[in-house]
């Protein structure tokens, strides 16, 4: 685990270098969207509707939802009773509920887990995500970020789910897995070219997306309960409850290890939308990935030996 980590930290170091050293006829933020848009758009879809499409969907893809579900409620929960006893503005709880609850396990999750288990964990990856976390973000984290933000447009959640690529390739991979639609192997082929990029460009754009000059002395009161719940609290919780309901043993260590992910970089853009405290947001996604490096070997071990 900790070699593997090792090689993304190079991937991550890349993209946190190009940030700052891309040739200058197009800006940093230019290049990162333009990278997000291809993986977003394009490479993503193709990686899940060529796993989902063959995966098997049965009451283990029903436990993953829960898991991933039980982790998101966990986070929010815990950080909440935190928030009670902490001095924040609304912009900063809002932040901070949303960056303590949301784990970054696509554009993380699936290079460390396709690395460390193999490439049959990615299905799990993709249901952890898109089955529970991403729905959850785009309908209650929406709502509230209006909640506590500055910005009071009204929220769709419906309206957003449409919006994303990847959560249309899941419902055509469900209805041609479920109406038993063969896959044709030139398009297998063809997926799984465009599946090829996903993992170091997600790499890439992750170390783009760092902000390190967010991360400030001020900050690290409100960002400690945020690492601890995210790192240890939330997949200690979602490690218990899979062995309360008893799912096989073959899921326990990739769920844990998905929950057990720093903060998901795409809620830097639902704190900007909102105008919560993005530079807050950013710091804890900074702080938690950081902190990520030493707390995913320590995971992988104890659920090795357990």
């Amino acid at each position: 685990m900790l070699t593997v980590l090792l090689q993304m930290s190079l991937l991550i170091a890349c993209g946190s270098f190009w940030k700052y050293h891309a040739p200058a006829h197009i800006s940093a933020l230019a290049h990162r969207r333009a990278l997000t848009d291809l993986v977003f758009f394009i490479l993503l879809p193709a990686l899940v509707l060529d796993v989902i499409w063959q995966v098997e969907l049965d009451s283990s893809s029903l436990h993953i939802s829960l898991l991933a579900a039980s982790g998101v409620t966990t986070g929010l929960i815990v950080m909440w009773l935190v928030l009670n006893k902490l001095k924040t503005t609304n912009k900063q709880k809002g932040a901070l509920l949303l960056a303590a609850a949301f784990p970054n396990a696509t554009y993380l999750g699936l290079p460390v887990l396709d690395q460390v288990l193999g490439n049959q964990t990615r299905s799990i990856v993709l249901q952890y995500d898109l089955f529970a976390c991403t729905p959850i973000l785009l309908s209650a984290g929406m709502l509230l970020a209006k909640y506590f933000g500055g910005q009071n447009t009204e929220v769709h959640p419906l309206r957003e789910l449409t919006k994303i690529p990847p959560l249309w390739a899941v419902s055509i991979g469900i209805l041609l897995n479920l109406t038993g639609v063969p896959r044709p192997e030139f398009v297998h082929s063809v997926l799984s070219v465009l599946s090829g990029g996903v993992v170091p460009l997600m790499l890439i754009v992750l170390g783009m997306s760092i902000r390190w000059h967010s991360l400030k002395l001020a900050f690290l009161k409100l960002l400690l309960p945020v690492v601890v719940i995210s790192l240890l609290i939330v997949p200690l919780a979602v490690f218990t409850m899979s062995g309360l309901i008893g799912i096989d043993q073959q899921l326990v260590i990739p769920v844990t290890l998905l929950a057990a992910m720093p903060t998901m970089v795409f809620g830097i853009v639902i704190c900007e939308r909102y105008e919560l405290d993005s530079e807050l947001y950013a710091a804890a996604v900074t702080l938690t990935t950081m902190c990520s490096l030493i707390s995913l070997p320590i995971w992988f071990h104890y659920l090795s030996i357990s």
